[in-house]
């Protein structure tokens, strides 16, 4: 992969896969803008990853925030070439009847709002310059249903709607849209899970383990790379087999 001369931003980029796959467009000779809450978090990921990389702290759940941050990102380094909403938040986690509206809607605004009102935003410069790829991160929540989690897996449905109306929209444009959908991956979303239900979690993935960051990070830059320029609309889980394989417990 080549990223020389390209800009991409990524949003939830400070951790997980967000920062693993800024890492491998830097190395690959791109520059990247790191969009997420935490500053502290944020600056110190940039500073890491080297002088490739800057920083914007905002809320992707806040509209404002997030254009204002796309906006300086341009500001500072130009067109977008790339854009990776990556940022999400797994919601509560309980049955349908306790779950509350705040925590719906709060869901909803950072794992779907906020995908529409980026790719809104970016998407007419990238048709203006007959270039650009978009990726978004979904999971397995999109494609499946989920007990005791509504709101994490409406949204990721919604992430899906999202990013196939978008790649039919700008297909004829030059501007990509595809998505990643996550399996089990050793993120901080997974920071607070109890190490014995990480390792039950992994006897369910036919390759028996949990996925790390840079596996995910590595796919996230290929479809963000010209190397994948003629592949949109697609949805690949990075999980292991996990979706595409019925287990038999033996």
């Amino acid at each position: 992969m080549d990223f020389t001369g390209q800009h991409v931003v990524i949003t939830g980029g400070s951790t997980g896969i967000g920062r693993a796959t800024a890492e491998k467009i830097v190395a690959a000779g791109g520059r990247v803008t790191l969009i997420a809450r935490r500053a502290d978090v944020l600056e110190a990921a940039a500073r890491a990853i080297g002088p490739g990389a800057g920083a914007v702290a905002a809320d992707a759940g806040d509209r404002e925030e997030l254009l204002g941050a796309l906006d300086t990102a341009v500001a500072r380094h130009g067109p977008i070439d790339g854009l990776f909403l990556n940022a999400g938040t797994e919601g509560m986690f309980s049955l349908t009847p306790d779950y509350t509206d705040e925590a719906f809607e709060r869901v909803m605004r950072v794992n779907a709002f906020s995908l529409f009102w980026a790719v809104r935003h970016v998407l007419p410069a990238m048709i203006a310059r007959g270039k650009g790829a978009i990726l978004i991160t979904g999971s397995l929540g999109g494609e499946t249903g989920m007990v005791g989690n509504i709101g994490y897996c409406t949204s990721k449905h919604a992430a899906v709607g999202i990013a196939r109306t978008i790649a039919m929209e700008a297909a004829p444009h030059g501007v990509r849209c595809n998505w990643i959908a996550p399996g089990f991956i050793d993120t901080p979303m997974l920071g607070d899970v109890p190490e014995s239900f990480k390792a039950q979690m992994a006897l369910r993935v036919p390759q028996k383990r949990v996925g790390t960051s840079g596996e995910a990070g590595a796919v996230a830059a290929f479809l963000l790379s010209d190397d994948a320029s003629h592949v949109t609309a697609q949805g690949l889980a990075v999980d292991g087999g996990l979706l595409g394989t019925l287990m038999i417990e033996q």
